[in-house]
This record gives C-alpha cells, sequence and structure tokens, in this order.
C-alpha cells in the first residue's frame, strides 16, 4: 500500500475502437502530485499452434505503427465479455484455417503496464486440423508454417520480434525442457 498512487482526477482523452486513452492525475505516495497517460485496452489472446510434425502456424502481417512487416503468432483482442479460450479458438481459426482439438492456456501477462492495462493470454493449440480462414475486413495476412526449433532460433536472431510471439516460442520450449 505505501507504493500506491491515489487517482485525483481522470480525464477521457479518446476512443477508439480497439483503446482508449486517459490523463489522470495521481497523488504520489510522497504527497506530490503528477500526471499519467494511460491506454485501456479489453486484452488479448495468442495462441501458438503446433502440429504433429513440430511446425508452427504463424502470420506474416503489415504492422503500421512499426511500418513492416512481422512474423507473429496468431492473435486478437477480446471482444466485451469474451471468455479468452473462445477468442483464441475464433482467431486461430480465421487467421490460418486451422482448429485444434486441444487446447491449453500456458500464461498471462500485462504487455506494458506502465501505460497500459492490456493482458494477454497466451495458448497453446495442438490437434491441428482443418477450419476455414476467415479474416476480418481490414485483416491482411499470411501463413507461414515454421519448425519450432527454427522459429526458437529465429527468435535468437531477431527475425521474430514481436513480443507475445517471442513470449509464446520460449514458453513452449520451456514447457518442453520440463518435460
Amino acid at each position: 500500500m505505501h507504493l500506491e498512487e491515489k487517482t485525483i482526477d481522470s480525464q477521457p482523452i479518446f476512443k477508439g475502437r480497439i483503446i482508449e486513452v486517459k490523463l489522470d492525475r495521481v497523488l504520489l505516495p510522497n504527497g506530490q502530485e503528477s500526471t499519467r497517460e494511460i491506454v485501456l485496452h479489453a486484452g488479448a489472446v495468442a495462441i501458438i499452434a503446433i502440429d504433429d510434425e513440430d511446425n508452427l502456424y504463424l502470420v506474416r502481417q503489415y504492422r503500421k505503427p512499426l511500418e513492416r512487416t512481422l512474423i507473429e503468432v496468431p492473435a486478437g483482442t477480446l471482444e466485451a465479455g469474451e471468455n479468452p479460450l473462445d477468442c483464441a479458438r475464433r482467431e486461430l481459426e480465421e487467421e490460418t484455417g486451422m482448429k485444434a482439438a486441444h487446447w491449453e492456456r500456458l500464461i498471462s501477462y500485462y504487455s506494458a503496464p506502465g501505460f497500459c492495462n492490456e493482458i494477454l493470454h497466451i495458448f497453446l493449440a495442438t490437434g491441428l486440423h482443418a477450419g476455414s480462414t476467415h479474416p476480418d475486413q481490414d485483416e491482411f495476412v499470411e501463413l507461414v508454417t515454421m519448425p519450432l526449433l527454427q522459429a526458437y532460433k529465429a527468435v535468437a536472431k531477431g527475425e521474430i520480434v514481436d513480443g507475445k510471439s517471442i513470449i509464446a516460442i520460449q514458453m513452449v520450449q520451456l514447457k518442453r525442457a520440463e518435460q
């Protein structure tokens, strides 16, 4: 409790389709006042989908904030009140055209708690079989398959640079090392 910041005032700044931004005036533990710029996000899921031959199903997607294309695990934003596993199932099929017989939550974490409340849930999907792709109207992705070991090396080489993808790949490697 001695580190807690008390909100004095909260001012909405922006409300978009994916995020909201607010400016909070806070009372610091030392009695001083400061401001905090906060991004509100509904949360998201990421899926590390592995087939029986140890290949990952990834997507190549252009990311406007970075002005570049990245290779990432399939992922998506939670809809209001949506269960994370239901979202993961939906996103895997939307982006890769695959369904999974087995699902396991690997980890949930806050992606950038210094300014954002987004929580990201990572699921392992196995027992893959064909479904059908149906990406969102404004979503353009290409399917990429890659052996798990190659993906792990791509992280180390800086070829896969997306945080959720790095964590997902490392979590699977850790899980396998513990077995």
